[in-house]
């Protein structure tokens, strides 16, 4: 692909609906929070300041130690800002990212609507200094157990509205089964919020069945395992079930050994609703912009394909209708 069109393509806007907001902290924001608090964080970061780990499982430890820095909701709120700063220097003017009660304000509901409030406040400012629109979706951690994802469940529901739009799931998948959650999501759907699940990263198709079956997601996040099983992936066209693919953190984890491996133009062609998105960019070393450089060098994608894709992620957005078309305009213009 000739440098001109791929500079074309990097500079088009972009929608992302699958990124954790701690996943997101740049490593010198975590370094410098700590420092402020004088926390040490023995075995965080590498020799040249990125984030050190060995494989899925120590990841899970390391974001969670990162993260323990963040301490209030003024902490959260600067975080809101140094993620969006990422995101719209990348291009992308609609995000959707993953909050955890668990992380703000340990499941209490009063606690967590203080950081929902600050989180809220710094994402409007955002969207006024650099045109980047987010939205929130709760979700639960899956290794943590149900019944503390009832707690965070309760606080979605109970903060339900047009910046909080949804309800998933993250976490370990290989801990529990979906169904073990089918509470804390039939309470989040009776409160209006939209439902998705982290399936189809580590095992294998079953389950992406069971995270739509079980929990009626209406969204996957990752999916990709879904391939293995062609019953599966048609499953997913018929129910017209949208997968939030993140390719490059499917490729630094071990998922599949390399892009052309990766399984996302094959469910694309077979006609599978999925976006484009990054996950934990820092951990993973990517951002929106290298994440279309590695799919248009790898499967020869043109600007046409990345916007199709874009509009798609728009449609399976949780946000209301009036955000849907005002961010769908932007893509046009």
């Amino acid at each position: 692909m000739d440098e001109e069109r791929l500079a074309r393509i990097l500079d088009l806007p972009k929608v992302e609906l699958h990124l954790h907001i701690e996943g997101g902290a740049p490593p010198a924001f975590i370094r410098g929070l700590a420092q402020e608090k004088s926390v040490r964080l023995d075995g965080v970061f590498n020799e040249d300041g990125s984030y050190a780990y060995r494989d899925f499982v120590h990841f899970l430890s390391v974001y969670e130690a990162a993260t323990s820095v963040l301490k209030s909701p003024g902490d959260y709120a600067r975080l809101v800002r140094a993620v969006l700063e990422e995101s719209a220097a990348n291009g992308v003017i609609y995000c959707e990212t993953f909050l955890s009660p668990d992380f703000c304000g340990g499941g209490d509901v009063g606690a967590w609507r203080e950081y929902l409030h600050a989180m809220q406040e710094a994402a409007e400012a955002a969207e006024r200094d650099m045109g980047v629109t987010l939205r929130g979706i709760v979700t639960c951690i899956r290794h943590f157990g149900p019944d503390k994802a009832k707690a965070a469940a309760l606080c979605a529901a109970e903060t339900a509205g047009d910046w909080l739009v949804g309800f998933g799931m993250a976490g370990d998948e290989n801990k529990g089964r979906q169904r073990d959650f089918a509470y804390s999501f039939d309470m989040a759907r009776e409160a209006g919020l939209r439902l998705t699940s982290h399936a189809g990263e580590w095992r294998g198709p079953s389950e992406v069945r069971e995270a739509v079956e079980d929990l009626r997601v209406e969204r996957i996040g990752h999916g990709v395992r879904a391939i293995g099983d062609a019953a599966v992936v048609d499953m997913l066209v018929e129910k017209g079930i949208h997968l939030e693919i993140c390719p490059g953190s499917n490729v630094v984890l071990g998922v599949y050994g390399n892009m052309a491996a990766h399984p996302i133009e094959k469910l694309r062609e077979i006609g599978v609703k999925l976006s484009i998105s990054t996950d934990d960019p820092p951990f993973f070393h990517t951002t929106m912009r290298r994440e279309y450089a590695a799919l248009a060098r790898t499967f020869g994608w043109d600007e046409e394909v990345f916007l199709d894709l874009a509009r798609g992620a728009m449609e399976a957005a949780f946000c209301d209708k009036e955000t849907r078309d005002k961010i769908l305009k932007r893509l046009e213009t």
